[in-house]
C-alpha cells in the first residue's frame, strides 16, 4: 500500500490470511452449505463465520462485519437459524476448507511441515488476547482440530478474526465506517474495481456515490475519486494501527523459528493462488504473500 512499511505483523498477515481465507473462494462451498440447510453462498457466508458466537442477530452480524450493508445481512440472518443452526454452519465450513486444501495441498497435507507450522502456529494464536475482540474470542473458543492441515487453517481463522477486530477498531477510531472504509480501499488500488465491491458487500450505487461525497467534503478524496494526501495519511494510519493491535506475539517470537515459520506459510499460501483457489485482486483486498 502506498506509503506502507512491511512490519512483522503485515508479513504475518500475507501468509496466514490466504490460509484462511481459501473458504471464501472455494468452487464447492455454495453446495456444502446448502447441504447443512443455508440457502446458497452468502447465507452460507454470513452464518458459517458468526456461528462461533452462537445465533446472533443481523444487528449484531452487521456490526461486527463492519462493511457489509445491513440489508444484504438481513437476507440471511437471522433465517440462517431457522434452516440450520451455528453446529451445522461451522461444519460445514470445516468441509469446505478441508476439501479445498485436499485439492491445493495434495498430498503436502500429510506432511511434517504442516503437522510443525499447525502446531506453532496454534501456539501463537493461543498467546492472543481477546478483549474487546467479539469475533476472535468466539472463534477461539472452539475446540482445536486435531488433523494437522485443519488445525492449520484453523490457527489461521484465529489469528485472521484477531486482526479484523483490530482493524474494526481502527477504523472506528480513525472516523471512517464500513461503506468509507471500502470506497478508501478501492481508491488506495488495494481490492478490487468499486462495481464489483458494490455488489460483493451489497451497497447501491446511490449510496456509494453518497460516501464518495462524505469522503470528498473532509478532504479524504480528491475531485476525481483519488485518495488525496490526506487520504492516503488516513489509509496509511489505518493500517498502522491495525498492525499494531495484532503486533504483539508476532514481535515476541525467537527470530530463527518466525522465519522457519514463515518460510513454511508463505510457501503453502502460494500454492493456494490458482483458478480453482484464490485470485489477485480480489474483494477481500487480500495481498500475495510478501
Amino acid at each position: 500500500m502506498h506509503g506502507m512499511t512491511m512490519t512483522v505483523a503485515r508479513r504475518a498477515w500475507t501468509y496466514f490470511e490466504p490460509i484462511h481465507a481459501i473458504v471464501y473462494f472455494a468452487p464447492g462451498a455454495p453446495e456444502r452449505f446448502k447441504a447443512a440447510g443455508l440457502r446458497g453462498g452468502w447465507m452460507g457466508y454470513f452464518a458459517s463465520r458468526s456461528a462461533p458466537m452462537g445465533a446472533v442477530s443481523p444487528g449484531v452480524v452487521t456490526a461486527v462485519f463492519y462493511n457489509f450493508h445491513p440489508a444484504m445481512v438481513a437476507r440471511a440472518i437471522p433465517d440462517a437459524w431457522q434452516y440450520s443452526s451455528p453446529e451445522l454452519a461451522l461444519t460445514a465450513r470445516t468441509a469446505v476448507a478441508d476439501s479445498a486444501l485436499r485439492r491445493l495441498w495434495g498430498d503436502e497435507i500429510a506432511s511434517a511441515e504442516i503437522a510443525a507450522a499447525a502446531s506453532t502456529t496454534m501456539e501463537l494464536a493461543s498467546r492472543l488476547r481477546g478483549g474487546g475482540r467479539p469475533l476472535y474470542t468466539a472463534t477461539a473458543a472452539l475446540d482445536v482440530l486435531d488433523v494437522p492441515h485443519l488445525k492449520l487453517w484453523q490457527a489461521c481463522t484465529r489469528l485472521r478474526e484477531h486482526r479484523f477486530d483490530g482493524h474494526v477498531s481502527a477504523l472506528t477510531v480513525h472516523g471512517l465506517d464500513g461503506l468509507e472504509s471500502l470506497i478508501t480501499i478501492v481508491a488506495s488500488g488495494a481490492a478490487i474495481d468499486a462495481a464489483t465491491m458494490r455488489r460483493f458487500r451489497g451497497w447501491s450505487d446511490e449510496e456509494w456515490d453518497a460516501g464518495v461525497e462524505r469522503l470528498r467534503s473532509r478532504g479524504i478524496l480528491d475531485g476525481a475519486g483519488e485518495l488525496t494526501d490526506q487520504g492516503h495519511a488516513l489509509r496509511a494510519a489505518i493500517e498502522e494501527t491495525t498492525d499494531h493491535l495484532a503486533g504483539d506475539v508476532w514481535e515476541s517470537m525467537d527470530a530463527g523459528e518466525g522465519e522457519d515459520l514463515f518460510g513454511s506459510l508463505r510457501r503453502l499460501a502460494t500454492l493456494l493462488e490458482a483458478p480453482d483457489g484464490i485470485g489477485y485482486p480480489n474483494p477481500i483486498g487480500l495481498e500475495r504473500p510478501a
